[in-house]
């Protein structure tokens, strides 16, 4: 057995890609559009690890998607918990649980899809403004 991809379903493609793309740093990996299913699948991956892969599912009629939280998370290890939160801070996402014990921390995707990002390898040593950054919404 093999893992293949998670699937998450989006509201805006163009929002979902900037988030996962450009902030977050994964890679489109390949991409189908049906038009007789009226819905567009792109899947992600992160660099280096393509086997891994979340699939954005857009459904070209409106629909509302809430209960994000129901799903539980993705989640992803970075080599550097500080600069991986601080480069997605100054992009605009909020950091909803900081990485106080230098380990893992919590960010959510535009469609309330919550992320969990852990630290490669040891926990790094507590450090500032992280240690004593409160939570922010839920996570």
């Amino acid at each position: 057995m093999k893992y293949l991809h998670t699937m998450v379903r989006v509201a805006d493609v163009d929002e979902s890609l900037d988030f996962y793309c450009n902030k977050l740093g994964l890679k489109e990996v390949r991409r189908m559009d049906s038009e007789q299913g009226r819905f567009t699948l792109v899947y992600l991956a992160a660099p280096g690890d393509e086997d891994a892969q979340l699939e954005l599912t857009y459904n070209w009629d409106p629909e509302v998607y809430d209960g994000g939280r129901n799903f539980g998370h993705l989640a992803y290890e970075v080599d550097d918990i500080y600069e991986t939160c601080d480069r997605l801070m100054k992009a605009g996402v909020t950091i909803n649980r900081p990485p106080r014990d230098g380990w893992m921390a919590f960010i959510r995707s535009p469609d309330n899809i919550s992320i969990e990002l852990l630290q490669k390898g040891d926990r790094l040593p507590k450090q500032e403004p992280w240690a004593s950054m409160e939570n922010t919404g839920t996570w």
